[in-house]
């Protein structure tokens, strides 16, 4: 019986290893790494990155090698080599078939937290998240234990969510120029929890979904699990915004069921796209039949004084034709898991119907502090504390990039909490795994792209500060030196002070 449980056509595979830095390997003493390594190693990397997953068939040696246009005998010795380092397994009449060695951790293919026990000796750049705005989340729980007996005698269970929590963040959109009833707002377990509603919703498996490009890793792969099909459209030159030409060519081709954009501090570029950009973007839209779903988690994140452009539903304020998700893990803490949806109400009413099936209702204590914030000026206060966070730590990353790393070109975000940054024509790949064994852990541009797009990036979030940053961005350059000389990444050697 064969063990693998998905394939990767030849053509698939050859694709993401093209995607991969394609300049020849020289070791630090000057010989050359034959084919059949370099093929090797291209291989294990995917499957530890997860972009080749575990358990994955593997083309046959001779269509891999006619599909990368090499002799069977390198892929050959390709798989000989995998196969003994544990990245391979093999049985005749099966063929053969990705795994990961014993003692190596399966790939997640996501951006997940770092554990907490291995704080101490890694310096986490995977999660764009900040500690909790104190004394603010406390005095939100307090508030909502105090509103918690009136629930209390309830069965517990609010599929759209509270009534008090959906008038509140109605009543935030009406005083953004964008009248909003309570009717039109569901609350989720965070914005994945809304994007995986929307998505269930909207989308069969193998409809088109056009997505930017970049965007954010976690949603990628929500919606490609799913059964997707990701059509990816470029942002425009210099991170502009978008290319609205782009999109009407996409949207008039592809015929896509549904658009995901962030308009607001784009994840990962940090892109603010512009009034007339959004307006136009609304109205292709709405021409094709597309619905567009438009993320605003890093909306309040503004860390220099640049204009807002209004909210991208205010261009279709029924929510007919736009679909609004918000959430406070970025403007307030990760750890609260409270999201929500802005849609007409046909919509909301349909998302709840089909919410019996997943997850009931998000938690009524953290719906109850976050109402609590949103009564007073808590949330203004707590969000200005995450603006200053955000701002002194991008500040800090950006100086010592440029110390450490001055190869590495990047724009200088007005706002949200990552950093894109092109990696001097090296592998962003590589430089990650590398990073990793030497106690720095950072996402490779390939998690935010589509079959393999943005080798040469990586993405850093504005988590540490001060001598964490300076650290972090002094081991990114360790990491890029043993790339840039193709050191193999067991053979990364920790210098002493990085030791924890």
């Amino acid at each position: 019986m064969a063990q693998w449980t998905s394939a990767v056509g030849a053509s698939q595979l050859a694709r993401l290893l093209r995607s991969q830095d394609s300049r020849d390997t020289v070791t630090p003493a000057g010989r050359r790494v034959p084919a059949y390594r370099g093929l090797a190693e291209g291989v294990r990397l995917l499957v530890l990155e997860g972009r080749v997953p575990v358990a994955a068939r593997l083309p046959a040696e001779r269509e891999l090698a006619a599909a990368l246009s090499v002799s069977r005998t390198t892929v050959a010795a390709a798989y000989e080599a995998l196969r003994a380092e544990g990245f391979l397994e093999s049985r005749r009449g099966s063929g053969s078939w990705t795994a990961v060695p014993a003692g190596n951790p399966l790939p997640t293919r996501g951006l997940e937290p770092l554990p907490p026990e291995a704080a101490g000796s890694m310096i986490d750049l995977g999660c764009a998240a900040l500690p909790a705005p104190e004394p603010w989340l406390t005095r939100s729980v307090q508030g909502a234990m105090e509103s918690l007996p009136l629930y209390a005698h309830t069965h517990g269970d609010y599929p759209a969510g509270l009534p008090a929590l959906r008038q509140a963040l109605a009543d935030r959109y009406t005083a953004r120029g964008i009248p909003t009833m309570p009717e039109q707002i569901m609350v989720t377990t965070g914005a994945m929890g809304a994007v995986a509603a929307i998505c269930r919703l909207l989308t069969r498996p193998g409809e088109r979904v056009a997505v930017d490009s970049p965007s954010y890793a976690n949603i990628l792969q929500l919606m490609r699990d799913a059964g997707a099909r990701l059509v990816p459209v470029a942002l425009a030159d210099r991170l502009a915004g978008w290319d609205i030409p782009a999109w009407r060519q996409v949207m008039r081709d592809a015929a896509p069921r549904m658009a995901y954009v962030v308009a607001d501090f784009h994840n990962p570029t940090g892109t603010l796209a512009t009034e007339d950009q959004r307006r136009r973007l609304v109205d292709a839209a709405r021409a094709a039949g597309t619905v567009l779903v438009a993320d605003e988690t890093m909306a309040e994140l503004r860390l220099d004084d640049v204009e807002l452009p209004r909210s991208v539903c205010a261009f279709d304020p029924s929510g007919s034709s736009v679909i609004t998700v918000g959430s406070v893990s970025k403007a307030f803490w990760a750890g609260m898991r409270i999201g929500w949806v802005r849609a007409a109400p046909d919509i909301i009413r349909s998302l709840v119907a089909a919410r019996a099936f997943a997850d009931l209702g998000s938690p009524v204590i953290e719906q109850l502090a976050i109402v609590s914030l949103l009564e007073g000026e808590g949330w203004e206060q707590a969000v200005e504390i995450r603006r200053a966070q955000a701002r002194e730590n991008r500040d800090a990353i950006v100086a010592a990039v440029r110390r450490h790393l001055p190869d590495w070109e990047f724009s200088v975000p007005p706002g949200g909490l990552t950093l894109w940054a092109r990696t001097g024509g090296l592998s962003g790949s590589r430089i990650a795994e590398a990073g990793e064994r030497l106690g720095v852990r950072v996402p490779s541009g390939p998690r935010f792209g589509v079959d393999g797009a943005f080798e040469g990036f990586v993405r850093l979030p504005f988590t540490v500060n001060g001598a964490v940053a300076e650290e972090a961005a002094s081991r990114l350059a360790v990491a890029a030196r043993h790339v840039a000389t193709g050191t193999a990444a067991g053979e990364v050697e920790v210098p002493q002070s990085f030791v924890a």
